[in-house]
């Protein structure tokens, strides 16, 4: 009795030995190409950054050194104004009465003293002849001297006066941006009281930022312990960080830091000078301040996307153990240097990091190993099982 085929079978045969074969096919897959960088060391500029504000170098507020009735305002809100510029003008009649009447004074203490004069000759005269008696002569001597210490006052009076009427035209204490007007034509101003407008001096400015003391003592014994080298006052470069991450476009010189600390916040601030020749630092402006205060020699550095972290949140790295696995390697990460991360620990000198490719690797995983620099771009873990699976 012959045995019969059945189709159906056969089909299910052919299914089954194609689904045994897929994982065998998987497997040998090629491994992904990855890219590469050998670390090397390098000397870095330990970079720190800071909040801080800008301010004036010199601030002066301007207020009348008379008082009266301000007559005119001269200069513009807003502009620029040299030292000696006249701001405003406070009504000079009075002060002009005032220089009159001690003119007046003077002339009058002037013929007091030609008279005293005369009458001391007379006497002297006499009293050579012996026609009166000493004490004429004293008596004479004593009315010339008071007639011109007379003089004196009434012409220290006539200069005060003219200064006082000096004074009614209001000038700039120094050169600068004048603010807004404080007060307008027909204003009563008292003299040293009122404040007219602000002057401040933005041409050079001063930043003013702060560094926790505890930042600060660490740093200093980094570089008393070697850790660190110091930096020249002429290399260390102070660069400022807008609001929106924009950089300025001048560079700065650190001025000093202050001896104390504050008591209330464990701050120490420092100060900083520069150029602002556009205007565009303005008095209360908010900016991160970034100051370069040591160098790192023999630092380690490897790309921010060669990076990872796990569900912990711990850094790591896959490195090449051979020419072709990779394993996985623990860092501790410092500072960003542009778009690289200082490493602190877990890898050394001449370690090959995988900085492409790495996303879908794993320990012990074997990969092909090409420099990061090299023309062709690394393939992607995967592509090949999904050209594979396209074919």
């Amino acid at each position: 009795m012959m045995a019969r085929f059945s189709p159906g079978l056969g089909a299910g045969l052919v299914l089954c030995g194609l689904a045994a074969a897929l994982p065998a096919q998987a497997q040998q897959l090629p491994p992904p190409q990855v890219s590469v960088q050998a670390l090397a060391p390098e000397a870095l500029p330990v970079i720190n950054e800071l909040p801080g504000r800008v301010a004036a170098t010199r601030t002066a507020e301007v207020r009348p050194r008379v008082g009266g009735i301000v007559v005119e305002r001269v200069f513009e809100q807003g502009g620029k104004v040299a030292a000696g510029d006249v701001l405003y003008r406070i009504d000079p009649a009075p002060y002009d009465v005032r220089v009159a009447s001690a003119q007046g004074a003077l002339a009058r203490a002037e013929a007091t003293a030609l008279n005293a004069a005369d009458q001391e000759r007379r006497a002297r005269a006499l009293r050579e002849r012996k026609v009166t008696a000493g004490v004429d002569l004293d008596n004479a001597a004593t009315a010339l001297a008071q007639a011109q210490a007379d003089v004196a006052i009434a012409r220290a009076a006539l200069q005060e006066a003219q200064l006082n009427r000096s004074y009614t035209e209001v000038t700039a204490p120094i050169a600068g941006v004048v603010g807004r007007a404080l007060v307008t034509e027909g204003a009563l101003v008292n003299a040293q009281t009122d404040i007219m407008a602000t002057i401040r001096q933005l041409d050079p400015v001063y930043v003013d930022f702060t560094q926790s003391s505890s930042e600060l003592f660490a740093l200093r014994r980094a570089l008393a312990s070697g850790q660190l080298a110091t930096m020249s006052e002429d290399e260390a470069a102070v660069r400022l960080l807008f609001d929106d991450g924009s950089e300025y476009a001048h560079s700065g010189r650190l001025l000093f830091s202050e001896a104390s600390v504050d008591s209330t916040t464990g701050q120490i601030t420092l100060r900083a000078e520069f150029p602002n020749p556009g205007g565009e630092l303005l008095p209360g402006l908010y900016v991160r301040v970034r100051i370069e205060q040591a160098m790192r020699d023999n630092a380690l550095t490897v790309p921010q996307m060669a990076v990872q972290r796990d569900q912990s949140g711990r850094a790591y790295v896959y490195a090449l153990k051979d020419e072709e696995t990779v394993e996985r390697r623990d860092v501790t990460l410092g500072q960003t240097v542009d778009s690289r991360w200082l490493v602190e620990s877990g890898l050394e000198p001449g370690d090959r990091v995988v900085v492409a490719g790495a996303q879908k690797l794993y320990p012990d995983a074997k990969v092909v190993a090409q420099p990061l620099d090299a023309a062709q771009p690394p393939v992607p873990a995967g592509a090949d099982a999904a050209a594979a699976q396209k074919e």
